[in-house]
């Protein structure tokens, strides 16, 4: 009997454990089918901000192109498609926020936690959801991302080259056009006319160069888009002339034409062709993860032969001297230590034009020398870069897909605290945070790719930096915490600033028990006398010994009972009638009882605090403020304490 009846209560528990764990399940899905219709929204908002976004970069490049539809439609797909991975970390996290803001704002969170599921229960369906959520990323990033990044590099290259009248540069030479060569000093945006035109044609050899020298013109597109007709006026035309009648084609005198308008049709095919994408081989964004590393080892193997190969020339160029062994070398260092060769006094011997010879000569090889580095320079200069950038790559890789974990760990402990569901509060709460992490990220990789920072401290800047802002939120969340209570913040800084807090005490409108005045009486009395004694014997205007201060504490219960004695008297008198007692009342300071003993109430931190010399200058010339401060306060309690016994004795004789 016995033992069915406990069978019978195994049973039941394992029952009630199944239940409670469908319950869960449940739970999981309903959280889970909230979230993924929320993140699938979200998603396709937040990609279409970046999309709109990076097309504003590139207006210019597809406005008056006349592009078809087709490529029109290839550029907006690659393009969507290189801006998935920045999309998913903030679609998580303003998904995230407005899933549990709505649970939050519906008391639907307050029931799970009632039915005794924790926060971080609730979040396990979600935080598998955003681990695959982070690698579909990083595999979106290494698989599909880099050949996206290609055609789309490819595409914007060939829409720039296609309409090159939009394209020409002020102050440089553009040559963009078949067989001519194109200078512009100026051009008006809106109006398309170019100004100050120089124009270099060369259709055969140079003998059959032509020079077109322009006030103004305009650059036009024919309709058939196979060539470009050129509008000058105002101008001057010199050419060489070739003559197969004079033989060998000997050339004759040039030929010059002044004209006020004349009209030049150049040969160009304005149709869309697709640039060659080999000029993308070192472009780090369009490689995976495997091409990047091999890529990497590649450019740092051929730029550390062409850094020795420099260094071996700039031996044998500047600090040239012959090979020799150790043991000559020493030698040779000992024989010229004993000469005592000195090159100023050799200098001073030679005839003054063999001086400014030797000077000339020393200027020039130093000018030489500084010319060809700087040469050099910007060869290995550029093979940094490009070594920069392939490491950015690498670790962007992972720290964009680490960072939809970091945004859900930000947005869900958000939205439980902040408890506000839909599209007000959380958009805020969410684009505040992603600013944060664009601007840390940004910087990070410019500061990286400009080798100021090391890659990854540049890149690790966004993570490290939201990653403890996300575990305290989630702490916050978990210990039902408030983490916007403003006035706790407030009365922390106050603490910590040492900043007064005021005394508020106002008359009461009914008044259930008079105040005791003569009792009220005997203890100001008596708080005076303990008030004077305190002040002879610690002398708060010294300084303090920092060897008591910071190692051999002793608690000051002197001051905690004159402050609770005149809590006391002062919560007693707050039950008067009288209105010059209540102003009174309000002239008596709160006291810091402990601020002025030491800096922590852990001795081990004034320990630490006494070891570490700035940390610990700053703490005790911070508590000798709250010495002197004592000292003041003291001395006005001891007035406020003789005004408010005049006051009694005159308006509550006994």
């Amino acid at each position: 009997m016995l033992n069915l009846q406990h069978g019978k209560g195994r049973l039941r528990c394992f029952s009630q454990r199944n239940v409670f764990m469908i319950r869960i399940k449940k739970l999981d899905i309903f959280i889970a089918k909230q979230f993924g219709l929320l993140f699938l929204g979200t998603f396709f908002i937040c990609q279409f901000v970046l999309m709109m976004q990076f097309l504003w970069r590139y207006i210019d490049d597809l406005i008056g192109k006349g592009l078809s539809m087709e490529i029109m439609a290839q550029f907006f797909w690659y393009m969507g498609l290189m801006l998935v991975p920045q999309a998913l970390p903030l679609a998580i996290l303003l998904s995230s926020l407005i899933t549990f803001g709505n649970l939050g704002e519906s008391s639907e969170l307050t029931a799970i936690k009632a039915a005794g599921i924790s926060l971080m229960q609730s979040f396990r369906s979600l935080i598998v959801i955003s681990i695959v959520i982070s690698g579909i990323s990083f595999v979106f990033q290494n698989n599909i991302g880099p050949e996206a990044n290609n055609k789309l590099a490819q595409l914007l290259i060939s829409m720039k080259q296609k309409s090159p009248e939009l394209e020409i540069p002020e102050g440089v030479f553009y040559d963009g056009i078949p067989n001519s060569n194109l200078y512009v000093q100026h051009k008006d945006l809106e109006t398309g006319k170019l100004y100050g035109i120089m124009i270099y044609r060369m259709t055969g050899s140079y003998e059959d160069q032509a020079i077109i020298l322009a006030d103004s013109g305009m650059l036009q597109s024919t309709a058939d888009k196979k060539h470009l007709q050129l509008s000058l006026w105002s101008g001057e035309w010199f050419e060489n002339m070739q003559n197969d009648a004079f033989g060998n084609n000997t050339a004759v005198p040039y030929r010059r034409e002044t004209f006020t308008a004349k009209r030049i049709l150049l040969d160009f095919d304005g149709d869309f062709n697709m640039t060659d994408a080999a000029g993308l081989a070192n472009n780090a964004r369009g490689k995976g993860l495997a091409q990047l590393s091999h890529d990497m080892d590649s450019l740092k193997h051929t730029y550390d032969s062409i850094g020795q190969q420099y260094y071996k020339d700039a031996q044998r160029s500047l600090y040239y001297a012959p090979p020799i062994d150790r043991k000559d070398s020493l030698q040779a260092v000992k024989a010229a230590y004993n000469a005592r060769f000195n090159i100023d006094s050799t200098f001073a011997h030679l005839p003054l034009a063999q001086q400014q010879q030797v000077v000339s000569m020393a200027q020039s090889r130093v000018q030489s020398a500084i010319s060809d580095l700087d040469f050099k320079s910007m060869l290995t200069s550029d093979g940094d870069l490009l070594i920069r950038q392939h490491e950015i790559e690498m670790i962007s890789k992972f720290s964009v897909a680490l960072s939809c974990l970091i945004f859900f760990f930000i947005g869900a402990p958000l939205g439980a605290i902040i408890r506000k569901g839909g599209l007000g509060i959380p958009v805020i709460v969410s684009v505040l945070v992603f600013i944060v992490y664009y601007v840390l990220e940004n910087t990070g990789y410019r500061m990286a790719r400009g080798g100021i920072w090391t890659v990854w401290f540049g890149k690790s800047l966004a993570p490290a930096v939201l990653t403890p802002l996300a575990v305290f939120v989630t702490y916050k969340a978990s210990n039902d915490s408030m983490v916007f209570n403003f006035d706790a913040y407030r009365e922390f800084f106050q603490k910590l600033l040492g900043l007064r807090v005021k005394r508020h005490v106002f008359a009461k409108e009914v008044i259930i028990d008079e105040p005791h005045y003569e009792e009220d009486v005997k203890l100001l009395q008596t708080m005076n006398e303990d008030v004077r004694t305190y002040v002879a014997v610690h002398h708060l205007q010294h300084l303090p010994n920092p060897v008591k201060v910071f190692f051999k504490y002793r608690a000051d219960h002197a001051v905690e009972q004159l402050s609770e004695r005149l809590e006391q008297v002062i919560a007693d008198l707050s039950n008067t009638r009288n209105t010059y007692i209540i102003k009174a009342l309000n002239n008596y300071p709160v006291l810091a009882t402990k601020a002025h003993t030491r800096p922590f109430e852990r001795r081990w931190l004034n320990m630490v605090s006494g070891i570490v010399l700035p940390l610990g200058v700053f703490f005790y010339l911070r508590m000798w403020m709250f010495r002197m401060r004592l000292w003041r306060d003291l001395r006005t309690i001891e007035q406020t304490n003789h005004g408010i016994v005049t006051l009694i004795k005159k308006n509550f004789p006994a």
